[in-house]
């Protein structure tokens, strides 16, 4: 198992730069820079922007800027944000959290909801409950997210319960701790809740299918036979055997939640690091560009890693290949 973790762990390294090359070549074939807006402004000379390039490495070939930028990046310098004036990875990690808790409670919602409701479902399977669910995953899996938010900030600004956009309120800096915590719980519950329905359907609709599966297999029915109650049948037998598969799923479903998160917070203003890579972009801040997609880059990747090690855990044979 310890080969295996090390092996995968090793095959992060060339993705991560991989995809730094690649969005440092892209960056590149876009036309002007931060700067090319001052060169309208009368008031700056042409020499002095010159001398920002240069400062900025802007003057020089992408390659060579990429050479820099990747020298620093191993020492955990991930360049300098010349939009923000201060260190990209000092910008990076404060929104990283707003993403992280985003994400975190999105799918702590998803999978808290989704499982009983599976369930439920898979053990009143035809009735009107089941059919109440699969309503709810059909429309869970059929709006996207961008429509889904857009409809809760209009429900948000038509009914008041919840504020539209940002992480906390323009006055959180004169609450009290209590004040501050309930504001921030309030600015996330609608996002995570976007956020957390289309996985949410997800993961119903495969534990009512993996427990259906389950409920007609031999031991289940030779522990009807022995006449134990249906109820210490079902939940101490067959959800057990059921939901193994769904953790396999778990890692997949951080990466799937983080990419949504990227739609969600740019729709709904959540001022996570999927908005940060969209307003650097907007800027042609190129070094907070890279720095943001390699960080986006290396969730993703930690979550399909996760993934992987609970599937190996549940089926040595991946260990063995």
């Amino acid at each position: 198992m310890w080969t295996y973790t090390a092996k995968r762990l090793f095959h992060l390294i060339p993705i991560l730069i991989g995809v730094s090359l690649i969005t440092f070549a892209l960056m590149s074939l876009t036309p002007g820079d931060y700067f090319t807006e001052l060169e309208q402004n009368p008031q700056i000379s042409q020499q002095k922007i010159a001398e920002l390039r240069a400062r900025a490495h802007l003057d020089k070939p992408w390659y060579i800027r990429y050479g820099y930028w990747l020298a620093n990046a191993v020492r955990l310098d991930f360049g300098y944000s010349i939009a923000y004036k201060i260190p990209a990875s000092e910008l990076i990690f404060g929104r990283l959290w707003n993403t992280f808790l985003l994400s975190f409670f999105a799918s702590i919602a998803a999978w808290a909801i989704a499982v009983p409701l599976g369930i439920w479902a898979a053990v009143h399977k035809n009735s009107l409950a089941d059919r109440a669910c699969s309503m709810i995953a059909f429309f869970g899996l059929s709006i996207p997210e961008v429509l889904l938010a857009l409809l809760a900030l209009m429900f948000a600004a038509g009914t008041g319960w919840f504020p539209v956009g940002g992480a906390q309120s323009s006055y959180y800096d004169l609450m009290s701790p209590s004040e501050q915590f309930w504001n921030r719980a309030h600015h996330l519950i609608l996002p995570v809740l976007v956020l957390a329905a289309s996985e949410m359907a997800g993961i119903m609709r495969q534990m009512r299918s993996n427990l259906l599966d389950t409920l007609r297999a031999e031991f289940v029915t030779t522990a009807r036979a022995k006449g134990q109650a249906e109820g210490w049948v079902i939940y101490r037998h067959a959800v057990r055997n059921a939901i193994n598969p769904l953790l396999t799923m778990f890692g997949y479903s951080l990466a799937g939640l983080l990419s949504g998160a990227f739609i969600v917070e740019n729709v709904m203003a959540w001022p996570g690091l999927g908005r940060l890579t969209m307003e650097s972009l907007q800027k042609k801040d190129y070094e907070l560009v890279v720095a943001s997609v390699v960080m986006a880059t290396a969730l993703l990747v930690i979550g399909n890693f996760i993934a992987d090690l609970l599937l190996a855990w549940s089926d040595p044979r991946i260990r063995l290949k």
